[in-house]
């Protein structure tokens, strides 16, 4: 039993190590890699337009405006 103990910590630890040093791999993003994350297509918001249309549609069924950083209004509807 303890023999089994033994060989489980031995086996979780290599795991642990493993794990570690898999985080010391990542290399930083270089330069002319982040041109891609700036596309607009890789904002939270999305279009303009859709967010307008979104912030009016809120107001309409609502009946208040602003507050759309968080999800639902509470009745569900959305």
């Amino acid at each position: 039993m303890k023999a089994h103990l033994n060989r489980l910590r031995a086996v979780a630890m290599a795991g642990g190590i493993l794990m570690v040093s898999g985080c010391a791999l990542i290399e930083p993003v270089q330069p002319w890699e982040k041109g891609v994350l700036a596309k607009p297509e890789m904002t939270f918001e999305g279009d303009r337009m859709d967010l307008y249309f979104t912030e009016h549609m809120h107001a309409s069924r609502e009946g208040s405006s602003g507050g759309t950083g968080a999800g639902g209004g509470g009745c569900g509807c959305y």
